[in-house]
């Protein structure tokens, strides 16, 4: 593809996409608001008054829409994207299920270890880990952290706006480090896959910004957890493994330090809880706004250290991420600010 009619094809399918999201939401509002499917405020939400939820049905539906048409340009072919979009669009109906029954833990995670089974197991000699393990244990290893960022990605979504502007930042990141790597093994097609998701999440977080009209719901961040998480496993196969690790750092250090913690106080950490760094920050005062924007911010600056890495700066990039995380976690940790409303 010559770069002036691809880019204007990019451009066209992201101003697509925002607004067939922006709209669909729209209409997903009215609808469980006539009847009455609201999600109702439980000892891990961080919201006072019923709110519907379920929106990331338009989000899932429109990405894998658009996934499915571009997966044709594919170099090697579209079976392996329409596959993938097929599982994550099994994973949106079970976790659709989940938002309204409340389905047994362990056949939510049984279903996403078949998922992720299934996309991994025809990567024969690939490697996510840099050739530190084998492959039947990198294969492994690299399942069981998909697994992992699948379930944080729907933990970390607690207030407003957060999940659907951590999305926005990781797929921004992917899109502009292939952009940097060119044609060392990423082919442009992921451009839109990256593209697409950052605007229908942008498209979703018009009605989800504070004060949050609609929730994505388990329907909305199981499957983009999924489809997030195989874009960065893409990055960390073709060797790209520290971006593939900076642009999520934030939302992964605080699931993964908030579930250690859980588990040194002996905690019954699998059930819900309000313990995560961005809900102390809500509950010490910080508005919704204030933690989301502060967020936003970190990842700015991640992704800024991602690009860095890319250009052979591997330490500082990686110390850089780790400074910014840390001292992000230390001010939500602290919480001071306005005190933040209801929702």
């Amino acid at each position: 593809m010559n770069w002036p009619p691809f880019a204007s094809l990019l451009l066209l399918d992201f101003a697509v996409v925002f607004l067939a999201v922006l709209l669909g939401t729209r209409v997903v509002l009215g609808l469980f608001r006539r009847r009455n499917i609201l999600d109702h405020p439980n000892p891990r939400s961080s919201h006072s008054t019923p709110t519907p939820h379920g929106g990331g049905i338009a989000v899932i539906a429109v990405v894998l829409v658009n996934w499915g048409v571009f997966s044709f340009s594919s170099p090697s072919g579209p079976a392996e994207i329409l596959t993938l979009c097929g599982l994550a669009a099994a994973l949106a109906v079970l976790s659709g299920l989940d938002d309204f029954y409340s389905l047994p833990v362990v056949l939510r995670l049984a279903v996403q270890a078949a998922a992720v089974t299934v996309v991994l197991w025809p990567a024969g000699e690939s490697v996510f880990f840099q050739g530190l393990l084998p492959a039947p244990l990198d294969h492994i290893a690299a399942g069981l952290l998909w697994v992992w960022f699948i379930n944080l990605f729907n933990f970390m979504d607690g207030i407003d706006g957060l999940a659907a502007s951590e999305s926005a930042s990781i797929a921004i990141g992917f899109f502009l480090v292939v952009v940097l790597i060119g044609n060392r093994g990423i082919s442009d097609v992921y451009l839109f896959y990256s593209s697409s998701i950052a605007a229908a999440v942008l498209g979703f977080l018009w009605w989800n910004w504070h004060p949050a009209k609609i929730f994505l719901g388990d329907v909305g961040s199981i499957p983009l957890g999924f489809l997030i998480g195989w874009l960065l496993l893409i990055l960390a196969e073709r060797g790209f493994w520290l971006p593939a690790l900076i642009l999520p750092l934030y939302y992964f250090s605080d699931a993964t330090l908030t579930l250690v913690r859980r588990i040194l106080r002996r905690e019954k950490f699998w059930q819900a809880h309000r313990q995560h760094f961005y809900q102390l920050a809500v509950q010490r005062g910080m508005s919704h706004g204030a933690a989301v924007r502060a967020v936003i911010f970190a990842n700015v600056l991640l992704i800024a250290l991602a690009i860095l890495s890319v250009y052979g700066w591997p330490n500082l990039s990686l110390g850089g991420a780790g400074i910014v995380v840390g001292i992000l976690l230390l001010h939500l940790s602290l919480g001071r600010g306005k005190k933040a409303s209801s929702r």
